[in-house]
């Protein structure tokens, strides 16, 4: 069936709506689906040990024979950093710009997933067939290069997939988005269905200042500083390494990288021929000592106060080449994340110990964000006049302001919709509405394994976390005798030199607990072992206040 004959249209948000991270969303018609980014979401400090989230794939590998293609909005980590996850469980073309592919390159290397991956460029302004959909790259401003807004074409109409945006009139690279598409879109029949728009800086009134604004609060900081300049920012922010490149050239300084992320980032970006630094600038931060203070820039990571990051190694001391001493000035070019505030808040404190200068972006306009403020967000809404709503990318407070906004500029309340993870939304010429929805949620990625590691575990490590672990170890023979034991052993529990008494009474009870198995006959493993954990659980609960984990382990010789 050709798409022309079809009278409705699915989008389902896989992540990204009521959550700031893990976007991806699935367009559906008739038997074909489009998956829009595939991103991650890094995790709470409630999941222990969790390195990150990804989306859920049930859906997507029950439908894999109807996933057309993969089309990526731009290179930040919450919107391609799924892929080599995804990769491994479906074979498709994926579409993106060259700096978005080129980092999507840099990820699917580790994973060593790189060879006969079908990785597609497509240049801003272009519109490309993937399978019976055509897709529109419509270049947009953001934090990273090469950012696009897509228009998938549907019977019923465009929908124009905004995801991180703003509107900048003096962007760096000179790129100003493409207003011009957007507005024919929105006047050319039949008009735009559906817009799905960044939430994110909803909260924020008027418009985000353009990111040329840095710019000249970086060179002011260049004149003023005597020693070192440390300049700590998002590894993917081509633009804002563009500015601190310049401003170093502009006062015959020296740049030298550190952090992982940082080196990969600029690299690529060299490559790709969005990052022009002459070969003489750059020193290899093991031969700086050689170069005086005042002739140094270091770009670094670590501006969200990541405990491995190179920034936050130098505010403890513990980097391998620099030390933060008095007279060096770092400069925090980046927002918090939501979450992150306690972590930067530690390293801020510690560089000013240390006599650093910092100047971050609470106190100054080393900063600016690359999501839309609220006029920009109806500018949008207004070159594209959609005829339905669906906010994203924000929490809920945020996706519910959005909504606000858009009833303000005229889009009719009935066709707004919150989505939540896993709706499937169906569009059709008169509604808009919910038609169930497909399984979804968070897959926990704990090292290189991915899988999901489950509540259970999580509970565990909460469990160990707070109130240790005590390991009864007792060996029987055949018949359920006990030959030698039980031995307790602990750990991250009250220390034993002091609790003496207590893990003695602990033995004693365990003893009791076993002498009466074996005078009732139980040899049952799985009896002897819930026995020794009621022998213990109340009579530690009641001493200490404190539920440790208890692990009888049986050994029969």
């Amino acid at each position: 069936m050709s798409h022309n004959q079809i009278s409705e249209v699915s989008l389902i948000p896989l992540g990204g709506v009521g959550e700031i991270g893990k976007n991806m969303m699935l367009v559906e018609i008739g038997e074909d689906i489009l998956i829009i980014d595939s991103g991650v979401l890094f995790p709470e400090d409630d999941l222990l040990g969790i390195d990150l989230v990804i989306p859920d794939f049930t859906y997507v590998k029950e439908n894999k024979d109807r996933i057309r293609g993969i089309v990526l909005t731009h290179g930040h980590m919450d919107h391609i950093g799924a892929l080599p996850y995804l990769l491994k469980e479906i074979d498709v073309p994926v579409y993106g710009t060259r700096l978005t592919l080129g980092f999507l390159e840099g990820n699917l290397k580790e994973h060593n997933l790189l060879k006969d991956r079908r990785l597609k460029v497509v240049n801003p302004g272009n519109t490309i067939d993937v399978g019976p959909f055509t897709v529109d790259f419509i270049r947009v401003n953001h934090s990273i290069a090469d950012t696009c807004a897509l228009a998938v074409h549907t019977p019923l109409g465009p929908i124009v997939y905004a995801s991180d945006f703003k509107f900048d009139q003096t962007p760096i690279d000179g790129e100003v988005a493409d207003f011009h598409k957007l507005a024919e879109l929105g006047d050319t029949d039949p008009g735009v269905l559906l817009l799905v728009s960044d939430s994110t800086n909803v909260e924020r009134e008027g418009y985000t200042l353009s990111e040329k604004v840095v710019g000249g609060t970086i060179d002011d900081i260049f004149r003023k500083a005597h020693r070192r300049i440390i300049v700590a920012t998002f590894a993917s922010n081509i633009h804002r390494v563009k500015q601190v490149v310049d401003a170093a050239r502009n006062y015959d300084r020296k740049i030298a990288f550190t952090g992982r992320s940082m080196i990969n980032n600029v690299n690529i970006a060299r490559d790709l021929g969005y990052l022009d630094i002459p070969e003489d600038m750059i020193v290899d931060i093991r031969d700086y000592p050689d170069i005086s203070d005042s002739e140094l820039v270091l770009l670094t990571t670590g501006s969200q106060g990541e405990p491995m990051a190179a920034l936050t190694r130098m505010a403890r001391g513990d980097h391998y080449h620099i030390n933060i001493t008095e007279g060096d000035t770092v400069v925090i070019s980046a927002s918090a994340i939501p979450g992150n505030e306690k972590l930067i808040g530690q390293t801020i404190n510690q560089l000013f110990k240390r006599g650093a200068e910092v100047i971050y972006e609470d106190v100054s306009g080393v900063h600016v964000s690359g999501h839309a403020s609220q006029e920009e967000l109806k500018l949008m809404l207004n070159l594209t006049k959609p005829k339905y709503f669906v906010p994203s990318h924000g929490e809920y407070r945020h996706l519910h302001q959005h909504a606000h906004l858009a009833e303000k500029v005229n889009v009719a309340p009935d066709n707004i919709y919150i989505a939540e993870i896993g709706d499937r939304i169906k569009f059709t010429e008169d509604k808009v509405f919910k038609d169930g929805d497909v399984s979804s949620g968070n897959v926990l990625v704990d090292g290189l394994g991915v899988g999901d590691v489950g509540n259970i575990v999580l509970r565990d490590r909460r469990l160990l976390s707070e109130d240790g672990i005590l390991v009864v170890v007792v060996t029987i023979d055949s018949k359920g005798n006990i030959l030698s034991g039980p031995d307790i052993l602990t750990r991250g529990f009250v220390y034993i030199r002091e609790s003496e008494e207590l893990i003695a009474e602990a033995t004693s009870r365990v003893e009791e607990a076993l002498q009466e198995c074996e005078q009732q006959g139980i040899t049952e493993w799985s009896v002897l072992k819930s026995k020794i954990k009621d022998a213990l659980n109340d009579y530690i609960y009641n001493k200490i206040q404190r539920n440790p984990m208890i692990l009888p382990i049986i050994m029969e010789v």
